[in-house]
């Protein structure tokens, strides 16, 4: 069953993939390039999650991947999933895009679960993303994660759902109501 978890996986990313590579407004990519995770149903580590080698990069207007699906490709954005299925194993999905008040303001409007954490409150000895993550799920994992960033840190928006396809409707609705004055 294990392999198959595994296929199912890599097809639901490659789905995700074709949308955000298809639909999505590059401008929603962060300067330090995007990627969207997919975990097992049972994932321990990054090892047990699906992500993009080398993340998504913005060329020209247009959506990048720049490797292909893979797991273990993304330790930050893994342990951001694998925080979320502490409070509820069914997200196991997230992706992050750039972040703006404009951009907030839309998610709001599409009635997304909001949720921020502060990087200055981190306590020492822990991971920003544990951390953060946990904070904003202790009533529930919220829709959207994000954070106004640190020095040298971006502010990031993080997607969450159950699936990597489910996530990239989510941005792509937010795509589909962004302005160019907003980014």
């Amino acid at each position: 069953m294990r392999s198959e978890d595994r296929e199912m996986v890599i097809d639901r990313m490659g789905e995700a993939m074709a949308l955000l590579v298809e639909r999505m407004d590059a401008r929603l990519i962060p300067e330090v390039g995007m990627n969207i995770v997919y975990a097992l149903p049972d994932a321990r580590s990054k090892d047990d999650i699906a992500g993009v080698l080398g993340r998504i990069v913005r060329l020209g207007d247009r959506v990048h991947p720049v490797g292909e699906v893979a797991f273990g490709a993304s330790d930050h954005m893994a342990r951001i999933v694998l925080t979320a299925m502490r409070f509820d194993p069914q997200i196991r999905s997230a992706a992050n895009i750039r972040f703006s008040e404009a951009v907030l303001l839309e998610m709001e409007n599409l009635m997304f679960e909001i949720c921020s954490f502060d990087r200055a409150k981190e306590p020492p000895g822990v991971q920003t993303m544990d951390w953060g993550v946990a904070s904003c799920c202790k009533e529930g994992v919220p829709d959207v994660i994000y954070d106004r960033g640190a020095v040298g840190k971006e502010p990031m928006i993080r997607v969450l759902g159950e699936d990597p396809v489910t996530v990239a409707h989510n941005i792509l609705k937010l795509s589909n109501r962004i302005t160019y004055a907003q980014l």
